[in-house]
């Protein structure tokens, strides 16, 4: 069968590359076309278009490349037509993904939705067409599938969390960080912290060098930023060069949390890979002030963290926009390290959050074994 694949950031790179293992599991003859990154054409997908190509953040951001967007629309189109898929499967990246789900379903193209758009948090008017133009909503976070019922009367799919299961995987391999590449020498018995500032060019411009400034505070501590895989490292390097105390890693992030005393993470799916690490953590988020604040009018959720938001209360704290300064990132992970009895319900609140989203089984699995029902179907 065909299966034609959009991911448009890392994370659905991430989660499309075992949902890709999974189907081809399954339907060992799959043909897979897709956009994403290295890990969904290392998994066996032809690539089309890489999502360091697609990924724009905030609305001023969006408007400015409105013209590369609408190109990048025009021309996926034209590529699936080509393609001619038994079924069309959208990872998140809903600005993107909607708009083709609505052609799609004009073209007669079954259209599996995998990772729900988050239009609990805004823009929740999205559901009424998206009811109409997608045959499986498949969602990885708990309260999503009780929120379409009530709200909307819409029955969707819960198929567990799939970083539950890549986290898994990673800790039963035993891998640690190799001290020879990540660490420098003269560092290596500190306390490691890391720094994971995103994978957008936009928000590590906007978070690191504010992130970066905390660890002249901590002489003691070895801190390791996470580069992220579609950027180059000649990149960060102007960031990094003042710190004698600061290196990095690429393609290691899970090694990095596995070892980390603490945590510093610009919100996304890396402040739950980093709770799923169990490693304490302070969540940072900063945009432009224009896109803040169409931003604060528009999104309606008491937290901006996935953590919170499972949880449903105030697990790790939150460092927006005008908050999120050297100072407050000094003081909250002086906190982290230092105060035990906050450490003691940190991790006791990790522990229901893995419980919470292991509930769902294996979700890659589970999302493969029903899109491929649906082709049957």
């Amino acid at each position: 069968m065909k299966y034609y694949i959009i991911a448009g950031e890392a994370s659905g790179d991430l989660h499309g590359s075992n949902l890709i293992k999974q189907i081809k599991l399954i339907d060992a003859a799959a043909n897979i076309q897709c956009w994403g990154g290295d890990l969904m054409q290392a998994a066996g997908a032809t690539l089309v278009k890489h999502y360091r190509e697609l990924a724009f953040m905030g609305f001023a951001e969006v408007v400015k490349n409105l013209p590369t967007i609408f190109k990048n629309l025009s021309f996926c189109k034209q590529d699936i037509l080509l393609f001619k898929p038994d079924v069309l499967v959208l990872i998140d990246y809903p600005g993107f993904n909607l708009r083709i789900a609505t052609w799609a379903k004009e073209h007669n193209i079954k259209v599996a939705y995998y990772i729900s758009p988050q239009v609990w948090a805004w823009k929740a008017n999205r559901v009424k067409q998206m009811k109409l133009c997608i045959d499986k909503m498949l969602c990885i976070i708990p309260f999503e599938k009780e929120y379409y019922k009530t709200k909307w009367n819409w029955d969707v799919e819960y198929v567990g969390h799939p970083l539950v299961g890549v986290v898994e995987e990673f800790k039963s391999l035993r891998f640690t960080v190799d001290g020879s590449t990540t660490v420098n020498h003269k560092l290596q018995n500190k306390g490691i912290i890391s720094i994971l500032p995103g994978s957008r060019k936009q928000e590590i411009t906007k978070k690191l060098p504010i992130m970066l400034e905390v660890a002249k505070s901590f002489p003691d501590y070895q801190f390791v930023v996470a580069k992220a895989p579609g950027q180059d490292d000649s990149f960060y390097e102007p960031f990094l060069q003042p710190y004698p105390n600061v290196s990095a890693v690429s393609n290691q992030t899970y090694q990095l949390l596995s070892n980390a005393a603490a945590a510093i993470v610009t919100s996304g799916t890396a402040t739950l890979e980093t709770a799923l690490f169990k490693v304490p953590e302070v969540v940072c988020y900063k945009t432009s002030n224009i896109s803040y604040a169409i931003g604060k009018r528009l999104v309606k959720i008491k937290f901006i963290s996935l953590v919170n938001l499972i949880m449903d209360k105030l697990v790790v704290k939150e460092l927006i926009q005008d908050e999120l300064t050297t100072q407050n990132l000094v003081a909250e992970l002086n906190d982290l390290l230092n105060n035990e009895v906050r450490k003691k319900q940190l991790k006791d609140d990790y522990v229901l959050l893995w419980n919470k989203l292991a509930a769902g089984g294996n979700a890659s699995e589970t999302a493969a074994r029903m899109i491929c029902e649906m082709i049957q179907n």
